[in-house]
């Protein structure tokens, strides 16, 4: 199937998850219970470094009520991590942050947990600690892991100290670049700590059978990882651990890593109870996975016209005291650093550093809004001094179809130009300054679809509906509703006929994990593959029921049709069932990769992107001359989708990215001083709300994806890439000065105002 006249794809349904959701009925996973299960609570550490001198549990654990506490002696000391190994679950005789587990507590409830950690007597000798990432760097400084070299790490990371990796990108020769230009920039941009701001903490249940299986409810994104995760973690067998997921209230990547299930899982098992853990609004600014702060350099060299002739640049993500996603995060920012723009000579080098801070993770489209902020705030500082239409310079630097990518990647689909005329159209941009303290600004970028592979179990039922058993879990972006409408269209059956099995690792196929933009994607395309073996399936029983061959059969409204011939999907089940058979199939995709040129990456574990997306984003705004108060008056996005599978569950997806957008631009930041969060709470965190987003206009161009469903690219992570950028370079319009610091607050801005003016 191919093109646009698609009766169930691309048609603007209603979600399948949408009424349990509404009505209150959805069970999430921060409202599971199980009979008889205990409640726990976690100390954490008070100093950013210090060496546990002595630990005493004795008067908590003398507490009626407790049933269990575990410290560092209790469990074996294994670390865990993604790129890198190197967190324990309980601090190991030393605290790298402020928040670090100490120890855990169950006990029958909840105020009783709370109770008893504040029972446990701890003395610490404070260490020489480190907060800030050049810092960390320098050669004398104290090292956050003294074991570091220890330490079990995927080898394509380079890693040195407190850098736990280090990796860059490019080709030509920036050196003679840079001489051959009429103008060289060097400019600095730096931003913040960001909480993913999921309504639903990270929570999870876990109880213990009597064969010696865990059973973990919570609700992570990767069921999956999680499950090896938490093998490694109990020192058990992966097949010894099973995970299910309930609802979840909203991940954005905050969910992918484990957060609290080791400590239900070792809790549970020291207490012989069922045990839930589930994090409070302070532990999760304390102790969460965060948005990394970063500190960008740029350096860019140009011809008189505006062309791109030379661009150097290097990002340092603090990752805080474990490593976590930073090192691949350093990565991906790297062809984001990029942009869209052909660029002869390039020379990126990103690098992931350790400090003495809660650990960070990968929030929606990791490093995206920090280097789309860099790379398009310098765009249009060199249009302004070249007295250059930024709009004109962008499109005049743009990728065209066929070019070639930063890591030598061949291009196709590529739609970035029509994306920003049609953004700078919709904002009005001939009149970039309207008013006084009025100004528009536009920024663009490109993205990638996460990889991996996506396995689906597709049935028929008796009645002729079909479910669709997948490992994907739905986060609230409905894409497996998306997904449904995938499958609903090549079965030739109603979206209402499907439904989606919850997600249980004993029972449902891999899937690489809702992370990445990737879900709708990769599992529409596992769809793709198991409806195709259900058509023969079901054909092939017509065709014995009929005694005709299968040629010119077709699947529609629940039945199989060849001329005047019908025969129900029901009928065809019941046949098969007869038979000793059933009308089961297994679709699995592993989408390709890219190739690219090795000469041109080197420690880079993300080479090239697959089916890349583009995207602009227009901006009206208004700064209050006296405040420095941002009004967002018009806000325009241009997404590139390849094929929207659901059209408003794409505009949402939009509105929600470029929400959580506006609150990274203009007021969310964790604030740390000397190792310690100041603003660990939801009054001194500045979220937006609904009442603070503005209007937010969507504009979808349907440039087909060689690979995904129909040509659907990836569209989760993209809107929260550019508004940083919009925003910075609406206020520089409106106000005659720049900020390069995240958040872009009121006060700084009523103070540069102050330097401008002298």
């Amino acid at each position: 199937m191919s093109g646009y006249d698609h009766r169930v794809a691309g048609k603007r349904l209603s979600r399948l998850d949408g009424v349990g959701k509404v009505t209150g009925k959805h069970v999430y996973a921060a409202d599971f219970v199980l009979p008889g299960m205990l409640f726990a609570r976690i100390l954490r550490s008070p100093v950013a470094r210090a060496r546990v001198v002595r630990l005493d549990v004795a008067k908590a654990l003398a507490l009626p009520g407790v049933r269990t506490i575990l410290t560092a002696r209790d469990v074996p000391i294994i670390r865990f991590g993604t790129a890198i190994k190197d967190r324990p679950m309980l601090a190991d005789g030393e605290v790298r942050f402020v928040g670090e587990a100490i120890a855990a507590v169950a006990a029958t409830t909840l105020e009783i947990a709370t109770q008893a950690i504040g029972l446990i007597e701890v003395e610490y000798e404070e260490l020489p600690a480190v907060f800030d990432p050049e810092a960390a760097m320098a050669d004398s400084a104290p090292l956050v892991h003294p074991q570091w070299n220890s330490y079990q790490a995927l080898p394509v990371f380079a890693r040195d100290g407190n850098v736990p990796g280090r990796c860059s990108l490019g080709h030509g020769d920036v050196e003679a670049g840079f001489a051959a230009s009429y103008r060289v920039y060097e400019h600095r941009f730096t931003s913040q700590l960001v909480h993913p701001g999921y309504t639903e903490p990270r929570a999870a249940v876990a109880s213990w059978d009597g064969n010696g299986d865990v059973i973990v409810w919570t609700n992570t994104q990767l069921p999956f990882d999680m499950k090896n995760m938490l093998a490694e973690v109990l020192d058990l067998p992966a097949g010894k651990v099973r995970v299910i997921v309930p609802g979840i209230g909203g991940g954005f990547g905050g969910k992918l890593r484990v957060g609290v299930e080791h400590f239900a899982a070792w809790l549970a098992r020291k207490s012989r109870r069922p045990v839930k853990v589930m994090t409070t609004s302070e532990e999760e600014l304390l102790d969460a996975y965060p948005r990394q702060p970063t500190i960008v350099t740029l350096k860019t060299g140009v011809a008189r016209d505006g062309t791109l002739l030379a661009r150097k640049g290097q990002v340092i993500i603090d990752c805080g005291a474990y490593a976590n996603s930073g090192p691949a995060t350093a990565a991906v920012a790297l062809q984001v650093l990029n942009g869209p723009y052909r660029t002869a000579n390039l020379q990126l080098e990103g690098i992931a550093v350790y400090t003495n801070k809660g650990a960070t993770g990968s929030f929606r489209a990791p490093a995206g809004p920090m280097a789309n902020f860099a790379v398009e705030s310098q765009i249009d500082m060199i249009a302004d001094d070249l007295g250059l239409d930024p709009l004109e310079m962008r499109l005049s630097n743009a990728f065209c179809e066929g070019d070639s990518g930063p890591a030598g990647e061949k291009l196709a689909s590529v739609s970035i130009a029509e994306c920003l005329t049609r953004a700078a159209e919709a904002i009005g941009w001939k009149d970039r300054k309207p008013g006084s303290g009025r100004g528009k600004g536009i920024a663009c970028s490109w993205w990638m679809t996460t990889g991996g592979s996506s396995g689906v179990y597709v049935k028929i039922n008796a009645e002729g509906t079909v479910t669709l058993v997948s490992g994907a879990v739905e986060i609230g972006t409905g894409a497996l509703t998306g997904a449904a409408q995938v499958l609903a269209e090549e079965l030739g059956i109603d979206l209402a006929d499907v439904s989606v099995a919850d997600v249980d690792t004993e029972s449902t196929p891999f899937d690489y994990g809702a992370q990445g933009s990737r879900t709708a994607f990769s599992v529409g395309n596992a769809c793709r593959v198991a409806a195709a073996d259900l058509r023969r399936q079901v054909f092939e029983i017509a065709a014995q029921q009929w005694q005709v061959p299968v040629d010119g059969m077709r699947l529609e409204g629940k039945a199989v049709v060849l001329g005047n011939k019908r025969l129900t999907l029901a009928d065809i089940a019941a046949a098969s069932l007869r038979s000793g058979g059933g009308l089961i199939s297994h679709g699995t995709v592993i989408q390709p990769m890219p190739t690219f040129d090795p000469g041109r990456v080197k420690n880079h574990p993300l080479p090239a992107w697959t089916s890349p997306s583009y995207h602009a984003h227009a901006v009206d705004l208004s700064v209050d001359d006296v405040t420095g108060e941002v009004s967002i008056n018009r806000y325009v996005v241009v997404q590139d989708v390849g094929y929207a599978i659901n059209p408003t569950y794409i505009e949402g997806q939009i509105e929600g990215g470029v929400t959580q957008g506006i609150g990274q631009t203009l007021s969310e930041e964790i604030v740390y001083r000397d190792g310690r969060v100041l603003n660990a709470n939801l009054t001194d965190y500045k979220m937006p709300t609904a009442m603070d987003a503005p209007r937010i206009e969507s504009i979808l161009v349907q440039s087909p994806s060689v690979n995904g469903p129909y040509g659907a690219k990836g569209v989760g992570e993209p809107p929260c890439i550019q508004p940083p950028a919009a925003i910075a370079n609406a206020i520089a319009v409106a106000t005659g000065v720049r900020v390069q610091t995240l958040p872009i607050t009121a006060e700084k801005i009523a103070l540069a105002r102050l330097d401008e003016a002298g």
